[in-house]
């Protein structure tokens, strides 16, 4: 059984670099894919209330403790708070159901899923009544979101508190405006998108970066015919037949290399084995510059329903 090294968070804690993803997992799948992964070697689980399917993450980190497995100390839970309860005093409601919904008494790690707040107390992707692609946004500035996380962590309602889809200039915002700097940035990365700058600035600041869909995420339902597939590109197939693993092996391994933390979504129990299965190689100098040539700002999650917003993330800054 395979098991992924950790790194320290700027928090203290230990954070397993690779985990499983549950974007896109449905009700029904979720709950088996999350016990595979747990009987595979995972440790880290990384969840989000938007993704509505966290009651069926809770139900098999539960029967795995209670079956022995693992005991809730041996796991790292991520949580995000989602777009629409970045009100400051809609966060630590939100939190508590998030726990509830994962059975759990504290997250390990807490996110601001973006910083671009909409409107509250309605529909996750609240429509703009003139629009049938964007949201209605609400005001809220995500520094005063980001304190109550920072009242929320002193409070043991989660270990760690961090950010995702946050920029440079964000990010620096947060620095100035809080008292804790957040434990990690997490962002779509992948070949298509490797981040470098924004892994430097981060890592300057002691603050590990996340990759999420660190294979693309083919399975984006927006995909559209002919859209390049990172697993079929030709020189990254060579380097899988080199080195006698599966393209994702391949990329999985190139991110982990570059120092990002990696959560690759499955519920497919064999992919979801393989992906774990990325500690006993390591790509040479040689294959990393050529899996490096693959780098094009290729970035397949824009959240257009926030375009517009002066938060926006992609729109404003170069990274």
């Amino acid at each position: 059984m395979a098991r992924a090294p950790t790194v320290k968070l700027n928090s203290g804690f230990e954070f397993p670099v690779l985990g499983l993803g549950t974007w896109k997992s449905k009700p029904g799948e979720v709950t088996q894919a999350v016990k595979d992964a747990i009987d595979a070697g995972y440790r880290h689980i990384d969840c989000a209330h938007y993704y509505q399917n966290e009651a069926e993450v809770g139900a098999a980190i539960k029967e795995k403790i209670q079956s022995g497995v693992v005991k809730r100390a041996d796991l790292f839970v991520t949580s995000k708070l989602w777009s629409t309860f970045l009100k400051p005093d809609l966060v630590e409601p939100n939190l508590r159901l998030i726990l509830s919904h994962l059975g759990l008494d504290y997250l390990d790690l807490f996110l601001i899923h973006w910083p671009c707040a909409l409107k509250e107390g309605g529909a996750l992707l609240p429509k703009r009544p003139d629009h049938d692609v964007l949201s209605e946004f609400s005001n809220v500035d995500y520094i005063d979101t980001w304190k109550e996380l920072e009242r929320l962590q002193k409070l043991g309602l989660t270990r760690s508190i961090g950010v995702s889809n946050f920029n440079k200039r964000q990010i620096e915002r947060i620095i100035d405006n809080g008292t804790i700097v957040p434990a990690t940035n997490q962002v779509e990365c992948h070949p298509y998108l490797n981040q470098k700058k924004l892994i430097a600035f981060c890592k300057s600041k002691g603050i590990v970066i996340t990759a999420y869909s660190p294979l693309g995420s083919p399975d984006r339902p927006w995909a559209q015919p002919g859209d390049p597939i990172l697993t079929e590109e030709p020189k990254i197939k060579a380097l899988a037949t080199k080195y006698n693993k599966s393209s994702a092996q391949i990329i999985l391994r190139y991110l982990i290399q570059l120092g990002v933390v990696v959560i690759p979504k499955s519920v497919n129990r064999a992919r979801i084995v393989q992906n774990i299965n990325v500690f006993d190689f390591e790509l040479s100098t040689e294959d990393v510059a050529i899996m490096d040539t693959f780098n094009c700002n290729g970035r397949v999650c824009q959240f257009v329903e926030a375009s517009g917003h002066p938060h926006h993330p992609f729109e404003h800054d170069e990274y």
